[in-house]
């Protein structure tokens, strides 16, 4: 739903880093070359960014009250 804080193996703060991976890849840029330059060069950290998927605005839809 929404980027964890930290990555669940390790412990590095990867939150901050989401926004700019998410405009970059948006622009093109491969997400190989933007994960390299953010600096997450751990595979639990990129296996953060590469498997999610980004769904608060479906779960919002159901907000009670």
């Amino acid at each position: 739903m929404i980027i964890p804080i930290r990555c669940a193996s390790c412990g590095k703060p990867i939150a901050q880093l989401w926004g700019d991976y998410q405009r970059r890849t948006a622009q093109g840029e491969s997400a190989k070359t933007v994960m390299d330059e953010l600096g997450l060069v751990r595979y639990c950290c990129r296996a953060q960014f590469m498997g999610h998927v980004d769904l608060i605005d479906e779960i919002a839809k159901f907000k009670k009250g």
